[in-house]
């Protein structure tokens, strides 16, 4: 099912301006499926570990004190093409930068507190999925 499906988290900043509705939303007026969703709170290890990739960048520190500073939301999404395509939805980092009609456009705050991740391969796709879920909760 590679290519098929991709994950995302709604983060803490859209999760507490009770966006995830909003956000769901668009992601299903996009065509696509959520295969597997939950409302949770990530551990400092979690965070860690999630982004461990980051852990020599300089914004490290403050992204993961930012992704459990409340709860997010991890989901499974499918449709064709699927990175490629959730990652035209969700728009630029920046939401100066973002396309009008783009997630982070309408809900993020900044560069920082940009209100969804999205997967940007279809192998991180699959790493993060399984960071959240088990394969059982989206086949």
């Amino acid at each position: 099912m590679a290519g098929n499906i991709t994950f995302t988290m709604i983060k803490p900043d859209a999760v507490e301006s009770n966006n995830i509705g909003n956000i769901t939303q668009m992601i299903s007026d996009a065509g696509f499926k959520i295969k597997a969703m939950k409302l949770t709170q990530l551990t400092r290890n979690q965070a860690e570990e999630f982004y461990a990739v980051h852990n020599e960048r300089p914004f490290y520190g403050e992204l993961v004190e930012y992704m459990t500073s409340g709860p997010i939301v991890a989901a499974v999404l499918e449709k064709d093409n699927a990175v490629i395509e959730f990652r035209n939805l969700i728009g630029s980092t920046d939401p100066n930068e973002a396309e009008e009609g783009t997630i982070r456009k309408k809900y993020a705050e900044s560069k920082g507190r940009n209100a969804v991740h999205g997967s940007d391969s279809d192998e991180n796709a699959q790493i993060e999925a399984n960071f959240h879920f088990s394969e059982n909760d989206f086949v």
